[in-house]
């Protein structure tokens, strides 16, 4: 039974707590959970705490005045926005938006496949619903039509060229939506973006260049995982195309979508462990420590580890103890805001080839140019 938090809030104004888990049906221990959740948003009879703050906030501190008889004579309430409840209700929202969207029908699996083997396509910073001028960046012409030409033609050819490994993780690295709201700025610095049409049209061509990706990966692997890692251009975008793939891939038992998505994500094959972070909340010399504390146990199982980031869209390589770091280059062209710094990162999409016993064994690079 799922219980809205605004509904247990509600009858524990007129009931006692024994009464509220009675009704809802709950335990000993999620009762408790759910009162120390709801105590953040103000309600804790037993300290005179019965001013609540809204759903998506939480109270940060609670000042009390009693007079002489220790009778409540005045209460201040200060409330701050509570991140984590937010980000819930993000996802419920997206959950409930998507429950009605069509799903994909299974298609046949390919018929033979390499069990040892796991192809990997990491994307990095797609930035699809870019617009860039050629003549102002110095370089080409872009916009959603031709992210769309080049992203699914480069995933197309890149399949073509791996080996029928039975595994396949297609890593959206981050940024692969250009702003994250109608405004057309991201939400975490509030940048205004160049955007090539509305909003909405750069949701309809996201989705639809990730389908196409997956659809390429599906006729030659038998599994297919798809991680969509939180970037800094699109912090909300890659919580709902997750949910939206997931919905609309339920019916697929070949596909895997990567549940609402965190800064860090990992993939365990045989002696291998990969993990996937965008680049922009940690430094590489930081990320084997997080892969150490965060997946021990697969750490003293494997031999090979490889970090794979995005975000300054040039490919480079440092190892460290334990682990290699590396970032990737991006197929999109350079927007005035990259053109007027100075970056001149090369365009490419690689697919790496592991292998369960040996770690990476090869490798294979498209380029938009190989593509016309």
């Amino acid at each position: 039974m799922r219980i809205a938090e605004d509904d247990l809030l509600e009858y524990l104004k007129t009931h006692s707590q024994n009464q509220a888990a009675e009704h809802f049906g709950l335990n000993r221990r999620s009762m408790q959970r759910r009162i120390k959740r709801i105590a953040l948003r103000g309600h804790s009879p037993d300290h005179d705490m019965t001013h609540t703050v809204p759903d998506g906030f939480k109270v940060k501190g609670v000042s009390s005045l009693y007079d002489a008889d220790g009778v409540l004579k005045a209460q201040w309430v200060k409330s701050s926005a509570d991140d984590e409840r937010r980000y819930q209700m993000m996802v419920e929202a997206c959950e409930a938006m998507a429950a009605d969207l069509p799903q994909v029908r299974a298609v046949n699996s390919p018929t033979e496949t390499l069990p040892h083997l796991m192809a990997i396509y990491p994307i990095g910073d797609a930035h699809i619903g870019m617009r860039a001028w050629g003549e102002e960046t110095q370089g080409e012409d872009w916009d959603m039509t031709i992210a769309s030409a080049v992203q699914c033609g480069a995933m197309a050819a890149l399949v073509d060229l791996a080996p029928a490994a039975k595994e396949a993780v297609i890593i959206n690295l981050g940024d692969w939506f250009h702003a994250d709201n109608m405004a057309g700025m991201t939400e975490r610095s509030g940048h205004v973006m160049d955007l090539d049409g509305r909003y909405a049209k750069m949701i309809d061509v996201g989705v639809l260049v990730m389908r196409q990706c997956i659809t390429s990966a599906l006729l030659k692997h038998q599994n297919v995982r798809v991680i969509n890692v939180v970037g800094n251009h699109d912090d909300t975008g890659a919580l709902w195309l997750s949910v939206a793939l997931r919905h609309a891939y339920a019916n697929e038992p070949r596909v895997t979508i990567d549940k609402a998505p965190t800064a860090f994500n990992y993939i365990e094959h045989g002696k291998c462990l990969i993990g996937t972070h965008h680049g922009h909340t940690c430094k590489a010399e930081r990320l084997p420590g997080v892969m150490a504390t965060d997946q021990a146990q697969a750490w003293g199982r494997t031999e090979h580890r490889y970090w794979y980031l995005g975000h300054v869209h040039h490919q480079s390589v440092k190892e460290f103890a334990g682990c290699s770091v590396e970032s990737f280059n991006t197929l999109t062209a350079k927007d005035a805001w990259a053109a007027f710094g100075g970056y001149r990162a090369r365009q490419n999409m690689k697919c790496i080839v592991i292998h369960s016993e040996f770690g990476e064994v090869s490798r294979h690079t498209v380029s938009p140019e190989m593509l016309k």
